[in-house]
């Protein structure tokens, strides 16, 4: 994953989520010392009305004034003010001041106040900050983002925490990120841009209208933002990120000398990036080499494609080493095949490199894990990730062309995650399924936004043949088939983990549907295989499995699987992010013990809501029991006044799964 971290973090929830994991892994000293140095624009924060807000807001924002000061050179600096107040004992995590930073960047000055609910001011000294690395993902060697952190005393209900920073900024961007809204509400916050003579700025702005600065004279421009909400997705199902919600102003700004090209359009993101990447995607002699060995006897577009991709996937270990513009920049494809590992923009760029050489072009894609966070009338260099977008040849055609997008010149693009280890070629991850990327062809990029792929590539289908006993017991064969992201899980499990541990992971997933159930004969196949179904075949039986009401058995036909749908009964105001489509496939036939015959079948059910649709029988052949259902996801993200809808159908699923078929003993 690319580092651009501060770009990242600057989004709501990031900053807390990675503070809170450096109080907790290294822990920070407490200052006990009174002080009377509080500044007074702490005070008179701390002293205004507060407006009525809901019982459950765990911390307030009651002044954040950053301004940004850019010199003749391009070079910029942050000053921030902030103060909050923690309101419940859940908040006390907002009282962290904690501030980014790296070898490109430097924090010049950082000063942090509090005042305990009981009025006491505290001033914290400057051996009282501590500095820390930030812990990497998965993956990830080495960073050089670090994080300044404070741990103030009086962070409990009522208490007041204040910081004060300036921090010079990185000299490869023209362009910073006002998040005007994060999880907690906002009451009064302001950006103040300063710009050098001849420098001239635009701005962009996701989920939030576009307001004009007021003109402060003497190239001084300031916004002002009052009241802002927080978000507050605490217990709320299926929501989407928060980063996708919170308002935002992108500055982007130029001037002369200015060697970084930014005009606030994707193309002109696109020119900055093609600068730092362009030189780095030429395959050397041995590149073309490795690639012309893998498409040998290929003559099909997508063949050679495939088989550079997997390559690429595969054999190229996720390994991120990542120091100032290393974080934006990709190494060389030299360097990258040379060593064989690379994070996320250096897969991407040899994945670039190796097709160019069969003849096939490639384009870097820039996007973000979480769906939403790029807004397509927002140009901003804040995703996180690098896939590869391939251009098929005009007129090419093919089933096994999936995860295909059209830019605005007409051309198609395949779309393609070279560091998703567990996704077939040709498809998409489910978690960038509908979102927007940046397609960085330099005077031809533009946003795109990605493809929804068929529930038919995304796919879980149990068959089963049981047999019921009379008192009760069941015992059978079970076939368990998985594509696309729907296998992703198990196979991480089946490829990392031995057999009595594949064991042991079966037995729990049989012990959701099952009380004391017990799988015998595990079989995997295709484990490796992504373009195959993931295939798990076991025995399974159960004690007790059906209840006895007298001379009457009653029995659950759907034996195995249960869809989650988290609903919940509240009113929804964000819409719904469903995660993926997909298919849910179950036939199960139970044959009846000797002597009984059926009395009662669950009615069959049969809905469609557009997005999604289910539908489920239980029928008597012979002396079996045969349950069928087909459970279809069609979409990814729903608006909330659809939510009525999905509770409908969360019912009607969890009623079928449910059913009791009645046995009793023939005459």
């Amino acid at each position: 994953m690319m580092s651009w971290a501060r770009q990242v973090c600057a989004n709501v929830g990031r900053v807390l989520n990675s503070c809170v994991t450096v109080m907790m892994l290294f822990g920070l000293p407490v200052v006990a010392g009174a002080s009377n140095s509080v500044p007074d624009w702490v005070r008179t924060a701390a002293q205004q009305t507060m407006p009525e807000m809901p019982v459950s807001t765990k911390a307030v924002v009651l002044l954040e004034e950053t301004t940004y000061t850019v010199d003749s050179k391009g070079q910029a600096v942050e000053h921030v003010r902030k103060v909050v107040k923690i309101l419940r004992p859940q908040g006390r995590n907002y009282g962290y001041p904690v501030v980014y930073f790296d070898k490109d960047s430097k924090i010049l000055s950082m000063h942090v106040w509090s005042i305990d609910a009981t009025g006491h001011e505290y001033a914290m000294k400057d051996s009282e900050i501590s500095d820390f690395g930030i812990p990497g993902g998965s993956g990830e060697l080495y960073n050089d983002e670090r994080a300044r952190v404070a741990d103030p005393p009086g962070r409990d209900p009522g208490g007041i925490v204040a910081y004060e920073y300036e921090r010079r900024e990185r000299p490869y961007l023209a362009e910073t990120n006002w998040v005007f809204q994060e999880e907690i509400p906002h009451l009064t916050q302001s950006f103040t841009l300063v710009l050098p003579q001849g420098f001239t700025y635009n701005t962009t702005w996701a989920h939030h209208p576009k307001l004009e600065a007021a003109d402060l004279e003497n190239h001084h421009y300031r916004w002002d933002m009052n009241n802002q909400p927080g978000i507050d997705l605490d217990r709320v199902p299926m929501s989407p990120s928060p980063s996708s919600l919170a308002a935002r102003m992108t500055v982007h700004y130029s001037g002369p000398g200015l060697a970084v090209p930014q005009e606030g359009t994707w193309k002109g993101i696109g020119e900055w990036y093609d600068g730092l990447s362009h030189d780095r995607t030429v395959a050397t002699p041995e590149i073309a080499a490795k690639a012309a060995e893998l498409t040998s006897g290929k003559k099909d577009f997508y063949d050679k494609a495939e088989a550079i991709g997997e390559f690429v996937q595969h054999d190229i270990r996720y390994v991120a080493v990542e120091i100032g513009v290393g974080g934006f920049q990709p190494h060389s494809a030299a360097d990258i095949y040379k060593g064989r590992y690379g994070d996320c923009k250096d897969k991407a760029t040899l994945l670039s490199a190796m097709l160019s050489s069969v003849g096939i072009h490639g384009a870097l894609l820039m996007v973000d894990t979480q769906r939403g966070v790029i807004d397509p009338d927002a140009p901003s260099v804040i995703g996180n990730h690098m896939i590869e977008a391939i251009e098929i040849p005009q007129a090419y055609e093919s089933p096994k062309l999936r995860s295909v997008v059209i830019a605005k010149t007409g051309k198609r693009y395949l779309i393609f995650d070279p560091t998703w280890e567990l996704t077939p070629f040709g498809q998409l991850e489910s978690n960038l399924q509908a979102s927007y990327g940046v397609l960085l062809e330099n005077q031809e990029s533009q946003v795109i936004q990605l493809p929804v792929l068929g529930p038919e590539l995304n796919t879980v289908t149990r068959s089963a043949r049981f047999q019921l006993s009379a008192d009760g017991g069941l015992k059978g064969s079970v076939t368990d088939k998985r594509f696309g992201d729907l296998a992703e899980d198990r196979r991480k499990i089946f490829q990392r983990n031995t057999g009595k541990q594949q064991q042991e992971f079966m037995d729990r997933v049989a012990g959701q549907d099952l009380a004391a159930p017990s799988l015998t004969d595990l079989k995997v196949e295709n484990v490796q295989s992504l373009n195959k179904d993931l295939t798990t075949t076991y025995l399974l039986s159960a004690d007790h499995y059906a209840s006895t009401t007298g001379p009457l058995l009653m029995v659950r036909p759907r034996v195995l699987g249960t869809v989650w749908l988290p609903v919940d009964h509240k009113p929804r105001k964000v819409d719904i992010d469903l995660e993926q489509t997909m298919q849910d496939t179950d036939d199960f036939e139970i044959q009846l013990p000797t002597g009984y015959i059926v009395d009662e079948l669950p009615d069959p059910v049969k809905v469609d809501y557009g997005f999604a649709s289910y539908e489920s029988s239980t029928e008597v052949h012979g002396q079996s029991l045969h349950y069928k259902r087909v459970y279809t996801l069609r979409q990814v993200t729903l608006p909330a006044a659809k939510y009525p809808d999905l509770q409908r159908l969360a019912g009607v699923i969890g009623a079928d799964e449910e059913g009791r078929a009645i046995l009793k003993r023939a005459n």
